[in-house]
Order: structure tokens, then sequence, then C-alpha cells
């Protein structure tokens, strides 16, 4: 079998979908898109999201070259997949048909935007087509697409997080250490999550934006499959409980540990029994050590309320180490820093800043770690990522475009029609959706990454590349922007006022 983990390619989507090809109309071409919905959950003071992840999708699945052994395989399972055990309808025959054909190729065609892009709810993130008897499997590969909503998710957290801790660095940090920015959010997540392949593409999508990662399944993803050899994620030594307990005092346990690596960087947890404690009995003799090393000593709490831990720690550490005071006025401990990774949120982070910087402490003083709060507690509703059919040309040449405007449900009204997407330089070069017989003459953003078959010549971006991109844009594009033209916008109302005198004349029921 040519699929993944034992399984032939067919079954890699929802079952209903298999038995959607046999009721298709007739039709000539048949076109969906994707999109979010909706703002990184539903943010109304930000709408920016990152689109990432395809990659990852279109070269491990989509493009994988079916067999007969794929079919024969699926077939065995459809035949008692329906309920009382019986026999699921699925397309056998065509399927069949692009294995000799198409050279087991998908028979689909997958426009998108570049991997790291800024866009923004109802930007058509991907656009697919498919042709002649293939037009009924259009959406048949929906499921597995839908998948990096994962990916894209975890990308545009990590860069809100960023954006508040840049906006407090740009108030207390010098110039010269703001190059520490992209080290203040680190990956903590691998043991969070559900399977190694969840890691890596989260992990790569936090490394996105930044550099601090204990994911390696993600750093080494990263670095040997995406960017050439060359290296972005970046740890340092580091104790957990069962290190500073195996040792009869903690003072001993940090003691080895420097012994070890106290001339770099190196993290030790002091909750295991008493934190305020061992910040008052064991910091100072580790304060010594430290300056006289060279070495920086960074200080986890682990344990109760987030504020006030990492303020103990700094103030502990500026009795201790000394500190100096930076061009903004702001406090910059020496040879030693605290790192929270203990249940940290978008929304804890800020008030641990806030509060940092009330102190009088730099934020470059304190990092943050996230573990499953970034790589395990998001959804696909979050950004409401969704695929939708907007037009098909049946068999006599008509083409109809198509929306969905469920009565009950306005938040998933779809775009009908098929669209470009182009740079709209009103708004700083934001993505504008518009109907693709009424676009700019200016490149279209969505661009072609898969043509019943992989396209030749195409070639990925390096993960360098996309983290420029996305750097660029998420700093130059509005937190707010108009994603849908005008003109697409009056479109999608003329094509609901028609569907809806429809609803309402009945003969959409008829």
């Amino acid at each position: 079998m040519s699929g993944p983990f034992g399984l032939p390619l067919a079954l890699l989507t929802d079952s209903y979908k298999a038995s959607h090809a046999a009721v298709f109309p007739s039709a000539l071409s048949a076109t969906a898109y994707a999109e979010f919905r909706q703002p990184f959950n539903n943010d109304p003071s930000d709408y920016r999201m990152v689109f990432y992840g395809l990659q990852y999708i279109i070269t491990t699945y989509v493009s994988r070259v079916w067999t007969d052994t794929d079919v024969d395989t699926a077939k065995a399972f459809f035949s008692t997949h329906n309920a009382g055990h019986s026999a699921f309808p699925f397309p056998e025959t065509l399927f069949r048909k692009f294995v000799r054909e198409n050279n087991g190729h998908f028979p689909i065609r997958i426009y998108a935007m570049r991997e790291g892009s800024v866009v923004y709810p109802h930007t058509p993130v991907m656009q697919i087509s498919a042709r002649d008897e293939y037009a009924g499997l259009v959406t048949y590969l929906e499921s597995v697409l839908l998948m990096m909503w994962y990916p894209s998710a975890v990308a545009t957290l990590s860069r809100k997080a960023h954006t508040r801790i840049k906006e407090r660095y740009s108030q207390s940090v010098d110039e010269s250490a703001m190059w520490t920015l992209e080290s203040r959010m680190h990956d903590f997540g691998f043991r969070a999550c559900t399977c190694v392949e969840q890691s890596m593409l989260g992990g790569a999508a936090h490394l996105l934006t930044f550099a601090g990662s204990d994911t390696m399944s993600a750093a080494y993803y990263v670095q040997h499959v995406l960017n050439g050899g060359r290296p972005v994620a970046t740890s340092v030594p580091a104790t957990e409980h069962s290190v500073m307990t195996a040792y009869q005092s903690e003072r001993q346990a940090v003691m080895r540990v420097l012994d070890e690596y106290g001339k770099g960087v190196v993290a030790c947890v002091l909750d295991s029994y008493d934190y305020a404690r061992a910040l008052r009995d064991v910091l100072p003799v580790v304060a010594e050590r430290q300056v006289r090393d060279g070495g920086v000593f960074v200080i986890r709490p682990d344990s109760g309320d987030q504020v006030e831990a990492v303020l103990m720690g700094l103030q502990a550490a500026d009795k201790v180490f000394g500190s100096t005071l930076n061009s903004k006025g702001y406090k910059v401990i020496r040879n030693a820093s605290v790192i929270q990774g203990d249940g940290v949120t978008l929304d804890s982070l800020e008030r641990i800043l806030d509060a940092v910087l009330n102190a009088g402490f730099s934020a470059e003083c304190v990092g943050f770690g996230m573990g499953g709060g970034l790589l395990q507690k998001l959804d696909r509703d979050m950004m409401g990522m969704a695929v939708k059919l907007s037009s098909i040309t049946y068999e006599d040449g008509q083409t109809r475009d198509i929306m969905k405007f469920p009565k009950q449900g306005s938040s998933k009204v779809s775009l009908p029609g098929k669209f470009s997407v182009h740079a709209d330089a009103a708004q700083n070069g934001a993505p504008v959706a518009y109907r693709a017989s009424h676009a700019p003459s200016d490149p279209d953003l969505l661009q072609l990454v898969y043509d019943c078959g992989p396209v030749p010549g195409h070639t990925w971006d390096s993960f360098d590349a996309v983290r420029a991109r996305l750097d660029d844009q998420w700093t130059r594009f509005p937190k707010i922007a108009r994603a849908v033209s005008d003109d697409l916008l009056d479109y999608q109302k003329l094509v609901h006022d028609r569907q809806e005198q429809r609803v309402n004349d009945g003969s959409a029921f008829a």
C-alpha cells in the first residue's frame, strides 16, 4: 500500500466523502476553496492569522502515488463499512481510472497562498478544482487538507505571543539586547502532543517566530528537511524535578549542575520543596559561582501564582547577582534571569510582563515556556477553517456560482465563484480576494502547488524564507484589514439574493 501508517490512500478522508462521487451532478468542472472564517480565538482587536503547513500535507499525503493495491485494500474495507457491516459505496471505477491514466496521482488542481503568508478571515487560502468525470472528487481530500488548521493555529498563537512580548521589549529593552527576543518563548510541548507527527508540525510552526524549542522532532525536521541543514532551533541544559530530588539537598543538585554547565546558560527548577527558601538559601551560593564563571543562571518556578513566582525570582536574583540600569531606565539582572513555563497563556504572559515592568525590571529578564498551551490546547474552531464548494459548470456548459448561507448560521456564509487574491497597496500589501474574472492585473497570490500530480519545476520556499515572509507581513500588514473586494461582496449579495428568492418561493426545495 502507498498510504502512511499502513493505510490505503482512499481512506484518508471521512466516510461520507466516499459516497459523494456517485450522487454529484455530472459536470465539466467543480471548484471549492478554503478559508479561515474568524480571527484566532475571535480576537476583536487583531484579525491577522498565519497560513502554514500545506507543504507537509501536499508532499506527505496528496502527492502520493495511488496503486491498484490501494484500491483493492480500500475495497475490502468498504465491503463491510456500511450499516449492518454491509458494503459502503465508494468510487472504485474513478480510482482505478486515475491509477491507470494519471500515473496514480489524485486528479485535482490546488492553488494556494505561500507558506507563512499573513491572511484574514475569508481570505481564500486554497482553491481546489477538478474536471470532467473527476468533478465529484473535488472535495474528496478536504479532510486531510483541512488538517493544516493545526500548524496555522500554532503559528498564529506563537506570533501573537511574540507581538505581546515585543511591545514590552520596545518599552524596556535596549536596542543592543533586542536579539534576545526570539528566545523569549520556548516550546515545551513535545510531551503534550498526541503523536510525534503533531509535535513535528506544531513545533515547526512555533519556530516560524521563535528559536527556543525543546521539541527536537521539530528542530530536526525544520533544519534538515525544510531548511537545507541550516539550524533554527536552540535550547540550553536544564534540570527537571527528578534531577533536583535525586540529591540529598537542592544545593548539592545545583552545584553539580554548575560544575557541568556553569560556564554557559543553564536553567534549574527550584520549587521541588520550597521555592522561597531555595531563593533565599541556595541562590546566593549560585550567584557567587556564576559571577566567577561568567555563566547565566535561569531560575525556573513551576508552581504557585505565576506573577508572584516570577517577581520573587527576579527580586531574589537582583539582590544577590545585582543589576544594571539600561538606557530606558529598567533593571537588567547580571548573570541571571527567570523563565515561567507553567500554565502560560497569552493573557497570563501579558500579566507577568506588565508586573515585571511595573517592578522596574526589563522584559529581557524573563522568558516563557509553553507546552500543552502551545501544541495541544487548540482546535479547528479557533480560526474556523472550512472548505466549501463555490462554482460548478454542468455538462451543458452552464456555470453556477454557489454559496452557503444557512438561515440559522450566518457565521458559515461562504463566497461564490472562482477567486484570485492580490496584494492591496492601500493596506500595505494585505491580501484581498477578487472574482477571478474581475481581478487586478498584478500577480495572483494563489499559486499552483499541485496539478493532478507534482507541478514540474515547483519548489517550496526554504524555512528561512518562510520565516522572513511572516516577519515582514506581520509587521507590515494592519491588524484589521478588508479581505474581500467590494466587487466580490456585491457579487456575493447578488448570488445570495438570487438563491434566497429560490428559497422563499420554494424552488430550492422542489
